[in-house]
């Protein structure tokens, strides 16, 4: 077996190069070389990969499928080293997700939900202010909800108004400007996240109740990304829905200085949203 195990390491690291950034697949593939190894096979077998996939009862039909596709990634991988190995056919356990019906904000919704989030009872008094910042901050910059929770406190640069995003999709980072108002808001956060833990120049910038970083099944309770209300907040970038945010008109943003690559005769660069009827001075807001 310790063969199987350097060859799921070598896997990895060949995926990891090539940009994937394989979150489960070491916990999963080195928990089934374990269950091949009780089952005393020294090669994948279809049968084996389909019963370790399904053992788990109370697993969904589609973390049994999310299972059986890892181990056959790696199966196919391995086959080309071991003749003996058998790759699980496509279709062994069919399930199709159904697709998340997108969902995007209104102005009043917007504001509803900042107000809750920062009213939340809550027995952690910095937990309503990280809920309202994060919120508004996903609503005025278009992050992702991995980018926003994945922020250290390094990647905020206060004196030019820039977020750095790092290790973003694809392994790429990005700087994001943020408007001045933004700005006050992440302040206040931090400043309330020093005064519980005490001040400090790394790590998280949104914490939890332990002062840890938080993750997306802690932030919205399920093991994934939520793809339903909350995970739309970032999605609404639809020209005609003006909503204030941070002070933030996200119908009225324009491209920093030198940020764009072509601009239109009005001096709008042609790659941000429409602005709005009224004429706006070209600070940056966001992305």
């Amino acid at each position: 077996m310790k063969r199987l195990c350097k060859a799921v390491h070598d896997y990895l690291m060949m995926r990891r190069g090539l940009g994937f950034k394989m979150a489960r697949h070491e916990v999963c593939l080195l928990d089934f070389v374990a269950f091949l190894e009780r089952k005393r096979s020294p090669h994948i077998t279809v049968k084996l990969a389909l019963e370790w996939a399904t053992q788990h009862t109370h697993h969904t039909p589609g973390e049994w499928a999310t299972r059986l596709t890892i181990v056959r990634g790696f199966a196919r991988h391995w086959s080309a080293t071991d003749p003996l190995t058998e790759v699980p056919p496509l279709g062994l356990l069919p399930f199709r997700p159904q697709r998340a019906q997108p969902h995007f904000y209104s102005h009043q919704e917007i504001r509803e939900l900042l107000s809750a989030a920062k009213t939340r009872p809550s027995i952690d008094p910095l937990r309503p202010w990280t809920y309202y910042c994060l919120f508004g901050l996903l609503a005025v910059t278009g992050l992702r909800l991995g980018e926003a929770l994945n922020l250290r406190i390094g990647d905020i640069d206060w004196s030019e108004n820039l977020l750095t995003i790092r290790g973003a999709k694809f392994g790429k980072s990005r700087l994001v400007p943020l408007h001045a108002s933004t700005c006050r808001v992440l302040a206040d956060c931090a400043k309330r996240r020093d005064r519980r833990f005490g001040a400090r120049t790394e790590g998280p910038f949104l914490v939890n109740q332990n002062g840890t970083g938080w993750t997306k099944a802690r932030c919205t309770g399920r093991s994934t990304p939520c793809h339903g209300r909350l995970g739309c907040v970032a999605r609404m970038t639809a020209a005609d829905r003006a909503c204030t945010i941070f002070g933030t008109d996200l119908r009225s943003r324009r491209c920093c200085a030198g940020t764009a690559t072509a601009r239109t005769p009005k001096d709008v660069c042609q790659s941000c949203l429409p602005t709005s009827g009224t004429h706006m001075s070209p600070t940056p807001i966001g992305i």
